[in-house]
C-alpha cells in the first residue's frame, strides 16, 4: 500500500473510531518525527494496528505472527498494509534482517511483545524479548504504547467488535543501552521487563480509576 494511500485513510479510520469507540490517544507530543524506531504495545484487538498509527506520521511497518498472514481475510488486509510475517516461536533471521533494514534507514516498526492478544480482561501475558533485542541491534529507541479499554470493545472469546471507550497512551521513549559489563542477551531481557511494567503502569492506572 504505498504511502499516499495511508494517508488518505488515516482522517477516515481516525473519524469512524472516535465515533464508534471514542478513541482518544495522549502522549502523542512523545513520538519522534524522525529515525528509526520500535513502537511495542500491548495487544488486546485487531484493530491496534490502525489505532496506534493514526498520530504516526510517517511510514509504518508491523511484524505479524506468521499464522494471521493465512487466514481468509486478515491475511490480506495485513499484507496490503505492509505487514511483514514473523515466526513467533523460535529464531526468523529473514524478518530480524528485514526489520533491521527498515530501522536503520529510519523507519518505524509496530511490534507487539506479547505475540498474540491479550486475555478478555486485558491483562497483558508474558513479554518477548525481541523488540528490546531489535532495538539493541538497530540502535533505535522504543516508544512504550498502552492500549486500554480495547479488551471491552472486542475480547477474545467474541466474534464481532462492539461499542464502547478505547485509549492510546504514548509514554516517554526508552533508550536501549547496556550497562558496563552486561552481555546483549542479559539487557534486552533487563529492558524487556522495563518496557513491560511501563505498557502495564496505565493498565493499572485504569482499574484504579
Amino acid at each position: 500500500m504505498p504511502q499516499w494511500a495511508f494517508e488518505a485513510v488515516r482522517p477516515v479510520v481516525r473519524r469512524l473510531s472516535r465515533i464508534c469507540w471514542k478513541l482518544k490517544h495522549y502522549g502523542t507530543e512523545n513520538i519522534p518525527s524522525s529515525g528509526g524506531l520500535i513502537i511495542a504495545a500491548n495487544h488486546q484487538t485487531y484493530f491496534d494496528p490502525f489505532w496506534i498509527s493514526i498520530p504516526v506520521n510517517r511510514p509504518v511497518r508491523y511484524l505479524a505472527w506468521k499464522e494471521a498472514f493465512d487466514w481468509p481475510l486478515v491475511g490480506k488486509i495485513i499484507t496490503f498494509l505492509g505487514a511483514w510475517p514473523l515466526q513467533v516461536e523460535g529464531s526468523d533471521p529473514a524478518a530480524i534482517r528485514r526489520s533491521l533494514h527498515w530501522l536503520r534507514c529510519g523507519g518505524v516498526l509496530v511490534i507487539f511483545p506479547e505475540g498474540a492478544r491479550s486475555t478478555a480482561e486485558g491483562t497483558i501475558t508474558h513479554f518477548k524479548a525481541g523488540a528490546a533485542r531489535l532495538a539493541l541491534e538497530a540502535n533505535v529507541p522504543i516508544l512504550p504504547v498502552t492500549i486500554r479499554g480495547a479488551n471491552h470493545v472486542w475480547p477474545r472469546n467474541q466474534f464481532l467488535p462492539r461499542l464502547g471507550n478505547v485509549e492510546i497512551i504514548y509514554h516517554k521513549l526508552q533508550q536501549i543501552e547496556p550497562c558496563s559489563g552486561e552481555e546483549t542477551r542479559r539487557c534486552a531481557r533487563r529492558q524487556t521487563a522495563l518496557l513491560a511494567r511501563t505498557i502495564q503502569s496505565a493498565l493499572i492506572d485504569e482499574q484504579r480509576a
